[in-house]
């Protein structure tokens, strides 16, 4: 596992969960009216698993994928259920089922170019993250 990622995917969660009660989030929503962000959304959040996950090279293995899909997709639907007790929110399976579409899209480019070779740019940076 990667510290680094893995250290983001966890700041990321809990921003999605503190930010479900908030002001900004019920101001979003006139931009937002089909609940489209939850795509990139959890989009982002199955990078940032992926490369906590499967960013080393030689470990490719088709378990640590899953694993960030499903734990991308286990945030989204406890997210969803966690706004179902929010006054001011409401829960939708609608919204569950575009996290998945999220994750999912991510996934099929995963499968086409795998996480490590997504850390080049940071490499050329000088960037440590392993």
């Amino acid at each position: 596992m990667n510290p680094f990622f893995a250290a983001l995917s966890a700041a990321f969660i809990l921003v999605i969960f503190s930010f479900a009660d908030s002001s900004a989030v019920a101001r979003l929503d006139e931009f937002n009216p089909y609940s489209l962000l939850h795509l990139p959304l959890y989009g982002f959040l199955t990078v940032l698993l992926l490369l906590a996950f499967a960013s080393k090279p030689k470990i490719i293995l088709p378990f640590r994928y899953h694993l960030a899909a499903w734990t991308a997709v286990a945030v989204g639907v406890i997210d969803e259920c966690h706004q179902a007790f929010i006054p001011s929110r409401d829960a939708s399976v609608t919204d569950v089922l575009l996290n998945i579409l999220g994750v999912g899209l991510v996934m099929i480019l995963a499968w086409r170019v795998p996480p490590h070779r997504w850390m080049k740019p940071f490499e050329k940076l000088g960037w440590r993250t392993r």
